[in-house]
């Protein structure tokens, strides 16, 4: 039997062991095997409840920590000559940390004054409280290139991976990283420019080209992502410094709190609410969401506005962001975090007992965040678990869920789209190989910001329609005439009904996926839905959001990560004299472009997104080649199927040659396949087993072979009595005689 460690001892252990606490690392250390780790894991939750200790992805830590990316003051060397730091923006009032400078091979020379971004890594056991990795010194822009490293005698070159890029870059011997021949590599450019091939030093190796650390990498450069801030952005966020008070309204007094993904690397939205004491508007409230403002430090026509403009948005990626603005403003500066002064746009919203806006109020202020949370550290507060930091704010919380109690309500009587799409989050080791494929938590927490964001965007639209100012709409169109056609197509076939003859309205879809709901087509259905929707875009010209059932609608709760949310606030600005940021004549003339092209770069993230959790998805699978799997059809064409598997979510193909022994005809109205012998109809939402042919992680292609549907076996050919009997009518096999129709017009 194994003996459990006491929670000091576990405590102890990750203050003293930094670079050793995850799950597996503190089992190990313990000597702790079977089911005993499940008690182990228990302690662990115990404790993290407790606020004893806090966990940031798959390791543990200390609570109350630093944010991860921070600017820091480089201090002089000590007696010993070790280089600390600390961070710039330290409290007066407390001491601050002390940060141990631990330097790298390769990195640049660091000297007393300095100003760097690090990223930060708490320890413990020492006499200091963090250890700090250079990122890059302020003030320095090195050229960064991904490629394949060549060895050689003098040390070495890289192959870029870029298209169309055909240059060789040298590398000296000593700035190879102990790089092998072969590996894909990150390096950036050293030492002036001179005749013949640029020099550089490697910086990260990635292993295997063809391996998953490289499958994000490789995604930014085939799409085109920029990944590389020219100087002159560079040296303009570098000399930002944090806004004042001014003229802003000082709202440092009320106890805004943000609440973000556990994995959070920017915080720009923040949330409080509190009950309306006016007897008139009983059971009403006031909802306050602050913005980070970045229009304080992105100015129109700088190099830090056009580079924004040029990426539209920042990408997101399993194991690594593209940011839209550089890590100083995006992680720093911009990023509202707990305890520090930082400059935002807030809305003050007015609701009554029913979530109905009866105002709203916008300014230009200064705000200090009490509070950085989680979605699911808020679920466990509100469920009576709350841990240090959640028990000080839980009088916070708890008035935030009573105002959205009361949004809830207008939600219910807006209706807007309602679709049950679980999402999936890939999970990484610490190399880049895929662990899991999970399905995200889904808390009342996310539904909360959720709720908090689109009122605030609301406003924001319906203040600047009112003062007659330009802005950029988020538009989402009704579905087009002939994609509702095909969506009430699958539903009568499925034995639902969509009405027509009337103008749709999201409250129609609604009652058709309550029909669905629970039933063998209840994914069939979400499917359908969201396929037949038209897709989201930006526009100077406003034609309301179906989805969300809403005339008014902008993005405005983001701006750190979207640019569209930036003009927003420009155009706020303007209309209310706040300053000399806000929209230029240039962005007036040119935002019917501006809305072009960021709604460009939104699908060009969006394409590069799927593409690389599709190759993540077929790493993972590809060790499991052969083996039988559960899923529904996703899709249906003329050269095969689209099968979706219900443990990873991963889409793989069965072409058409392995889909029985018989010939298909391809039903494109109906989005079905049809058999020319048996008459059997396969159409998206059947459940099917399929086995795994091929998984090939580099295109992300993954190939099926159809063992059965419904758990019956593939007929062989003619139909016989007994060995298959198609689907009765309003199951799926309706409208026999379209289909025959159908079948003799191919025949001829």
């Amino acid at each position: 039997m194994n003996n459990l460690p006491t929670k000091d001892q576990i405590r102890q252990w990750i203050t003293e062991n930094p670079g050793l606490t995850g799950k597996r690392d503190l089992a190990k250390a313990f000597g702790i095997k079977g089911d005993a780790r499940i008690d182990l894991k228990r302690m662990l939750k115990e404790l993290e409840a407790e606020g004893g200790i806090e966990k940031k992805a798959r390791s543990y830590r200390e609570p109350g920590a630093l944010p991860p990316v921070s600017v820091l003051l480089v201090l002089p060397p000590d007696s010993n000559g070790d280089l600390f730091a600390q961070p710039l923006e330290a409290d007066a009032t407390d001491t601050p940390p002390r940060i141990l400078i631990m330097p790298q091979k390769g990195d640049v020379a660091l000297a007393g004054g300095m100003k760097i971004l690090a990223r930060l890594t708490p320890v413990g056991g020492q006499d200091y409280g963090y250890q700090a990795r250079l990122i890059r010194a302020l003030g320095s822009n090195p050229l960064k290139l991904l490629g394949v490293f060549r060895s050689n005698a003098e040390g070495g070159r890289i192959i870029p991976v870029d298209k169309g890029v055909d240059k060789e870059w040298k590398v000296a011997r000593d700035h190879t990283f102990d790089a092998r021949d072969g590996e894909l590599v990150e390096a950036e450019q050293v030492g002036p420019k001179r005749l013949g091939l640029p020099q550089a030093r490697i910086t990260a190796r990635l292993g295997d080209p063809n391996g998953p650390r490289a499958v994000s990498l490789i995604a930014i450069h085939q799409h085109g992502i920029p990944d590389q801030f020219p100087d002159a952005v560079i040296a303009e966020a570098d000399a930002a410094q944090p806004a004042p008070l001014g003229k802003r309204e000082d709202l440092r007094g009320l106890p805004l709190l943000t609440i973000d993904p556990i994995d959070a690397r920017d915080r720009d939205d923040a949330v409080y609410a509190e009950a309306d004491s006016d007897p008139k508007n009983a059971g009403g409230f006031f909802i306050w969401v602050a913005i980070a403002d970045v229009a304080n430090y992105v100015r129109p026509n700088s190099a830090l506005d056009r580079e924004a403009r040029k990426r539209g948005n920042s990408t997101y990626f399993p194991d690594r962001v593209v940011p839209m603005l550089p890590d100083l403003l995006s992680g720093d500066l911009c990023s509202l975090h707990e305890h520090v002064d930082r400059a935002c746009l807030a809305v003050q919203m007015r609701i009554d007992a029913h979530g109905q806006k009866l105002s709203h109020r916008f300014t230009r202020g200064l705000m200090r965040s009490q509070g950085s949370l989680h979605y699911g550290q808020v679920q466990d507060a509100i469920d009576g678990r709350a841990d240090t930091a959640t028990a000080l704010l839980l009088p916070v919380l708890t008035t935030l869920y009573a105002a959205y109690a009361a949004l809830k309500k207008a939600r219910a009587l807006r209706q807007p789209l309602d679709l049950e799409l679980p999402e999936r989050k890939i999970e990484l080791s610490d190399e880049g190989k895929v662990t899991s494929v999970a399905f995200k938590p889904r808390f009342d927490a996310h539904k909360l910001i959720e709720e908090c964001m689109i009122l605030a965007n609301v406003s924001a639209a319906e203040e600047l329609v009112r003062l007659k100012r330009p802005l950029l709409f988020r538009v989402h169109e009704e579905p087009s005439p002939d994609k509702l056609e095909v969506l009430r197509e699958v539903a009568e076939a499925s034995g639902f009904t969509l009405a027509k003859g009337q103008v749709l309205k999201t409250a129609h879809l609604n009652r058709l996926l309550a029909q669905a709901q629970d039933t063998e087509f209840d994914e069939l259905m979400n499917i359908s839905t969201l396929r037949s929707m038209t897709q989201a875009y930006y526009n100077a010209a406003n034609f309301g959001h179906f989805g969300l059932a809403l005339r008014n609608y902008a993005h405005f709760t983001s701006p750190i990560r979207r640019y569209s949310d930036l003009i927003v606030h420009r155009a706020l600005i303007s209309a209310h004299g706040w300053g000399d940021d806000g929209l230029s004549v240039w962005d007036i003339e040119n935002l019917d472009e501006t809305a072009k092209l960021i709604s460009d770069t939104e699908r060009r993230s969006m394409v590069a997104e799927r593409d690389t959790n599709d190759r993540y998805l077929a790493a993972f699978l590809s060790e499991r080649v052969g083996n039988e799997f559960a899923g529904r059809i996703s899709g249906v064409q003329r050269f095969g199927l689209f099968v979706k598997l219900d443990e990873t979510g991963a889409d793989g193909l069965v072409p058409i040659r392995s889909v029985g022994r018989e010939y298909f005809h391809y039903d494109q109205d109906r989005q079905m396949l049809i058999g020319s012998d048996s008459g059997i109809e396969i159409g998206i939402g059947l459940r099917v087993t399929v086995r795994l042919a091929e998984a090939t992680p580099m295109t992300g292609g993954i190939v099926l072979d159809l063992l059965n549907i419904e758990g019956a076996t593939l007929p062989t050919g003619r139909a016989k009595p007994g060995r298959y009997q198609p689907r009765k009518p309003g199951k799926f096999a309706a409208k026999d005689a379209a289909t025959k129709r159908k079948i003799v017009r191919k025949r001829r």
